[in-house]
């Protein structure tokens, strides 16, 4: 194979997805301060904590794999991060003056590619960078949801529930981008009305995607509603009873705290479960 491309193994299989490209220099050594971010980057959020675990390891080892660049378009006499900026901010913690780079040629299409495929494989991208990075492929490099889904080796359901995401008001997205709700949980709020009063209790409750889920059907069932949603413990205890029979229920408290519950039941097999419940607490 011409030495001149990147070869696969480079990135983690980078090249394996992305097809080769072009190098001009290899093994060469640029000044940090003559980098600059990728204007493609899907990732906005860099965990500080993991940042700092990558700097000590160069500190101790070094840079062990190059970070790939070309030359900026838009900055004269610079060089765009293509894959490698985690390293590039690690060093500059380190206080390292140059880094190991490969300079390639590049486009704006393979520089979004590169960038996507790095974060994709390595899990470091939160579901709405992820998401949000294949709308950049759609939008601005005519993909639909087939193309999308075959280069980055993902099923096209896949791809579409990613984009579904996007979706979700401001709101809920600051939250998922804030890692307060996992991704699990902005899958079950995706078309939900009133998103983001629901995200406000799961918080507020602690709630588990299993447990997220189980409110969300009692919300769409219309038993909780933002103008007369019931006390929050009480719905808490109703949540813990569904987790634990596996059936919906209802819990009326009126102000005196008298009330009723309910259990809801589809067939004789699950009205037999709810009394052998009773009866083994008697």
């Amino acid at each position: 194979m011409d030495s001149n491309k990147i070869k696969k193994g480079l990135g983690r299989g980078l090249s394996s997805l992305i097809g080769e490209t072009k190098v001009e220099i290899q093994n060469n050594k640029l000044s940090v301060s003559d980098l600059v971010p990728n204007k493609y980057q899907p990732r906005k959020i860099f965990d500080e904590e993991n940042l700092n675990e990558l700097a000590n390891s160069i500190r101790e080892r070094g840079i062990l794999q190059p970070i790939i660049v070309r030359k900026s378009n838009d900055e004269k006499l610079k060089f765009e991060i293509i894959a490698g900026e985690r390293r590039w901010l690690a060093a500059q913690k380190v206080g390292l003056h140059n880094v190991p780079v490969v300079i390639t040629d590049a486009d704006d299409l393979k520089s979004l590619e590169f960038a996507i495929v790095e974060n994709v494989q390595r899990h470091d991208l939160n579901p709405l960078e992820e998401a949000q990075g294949y709308k950049k492929l759609i939008d601005e490099f005519s993909y639909d949801q087939e193309k999308v889904s075959k280069f980055i080796g993902k099923s096209r359901s896949y791809i579409a529930n990613a984009l579904r995401l996007l979706s979700l008001p401001d709101e809920v997205v600051k939250l998922i981008e804030n890692q307060k709700l996992s991704a699990g949980h902005a899958k079950i709020l995706v078309g939900l009305e009133n998103a983001s009063f629901v995200a406000g209790k799961i918080i507020e409750n602690k709630l588990s995607v299993r447990q997220a889920e189980n409110f969300v059907k009692l919300f769409k069932n219309k038993r909780l509603k933002p103008s007369n949603l019931k006390d929050a413990n009480i719905m808490h205890l109703e949540m813990s009873i569904v987790n634990k029979v596996g059936l919906n229920v209802e819990i009326k408290n009126k102000k005196n705290n008298k009330g009723k519950i309910s259990f809801e039941y589809k067939d004789l097999d699950q009205l037999n479960k709810i009394i052998d419940i009773i009866k083994s607490n008697y």
